[in-house]
């Protein structure tokens, strides 16, 4: 799945690429506009790849966060299933001592 979606990126910035480098030649703007405005475009092109990063990086952090308090959850859990466990075996122990 991961090489699908660097496959998908890979192609959009081969497209922008192209595109911009049409943009150069059918630009009616001058020189320094031109100039300009492929700044502006490589620095929204930057927000937004920071933004995106910056999003799923937060997603997974979040949900390894989900995912370590259930780890948590289940371990606790599972302590108190296996000392109740001891302590019913203990008990019943106990209670064939007595009875014998």
């Amino acid at each position: 799945m991961l090489h699908t979606r660097g496959n998908t990126m890979l192609a959009f910035l081969f497209g922008g690429a192209v595109g911009a480098g049409l943009a150069l030649l059918y630009a009616p703007y001058s020189g320094a506009e031109t100039r300009r405005k492929i700044r502006d475009g490589v620095e929204d092109a930057g927000d937004w790849t920071k933004d995106t990063f910056y999003s799923a990086k937060n997603r997974v952090e979040d949900g390894a966060g989900r995912v370590k308090h259930l780890i948590t959850d289940k371990t606790d859990d599972l302590k108190a299933a296996v000392e109740a466990g001891k302590e019913a075996f203990v008990r019943g122990k106990e209670r064939l001592l007595k009875e014998a």
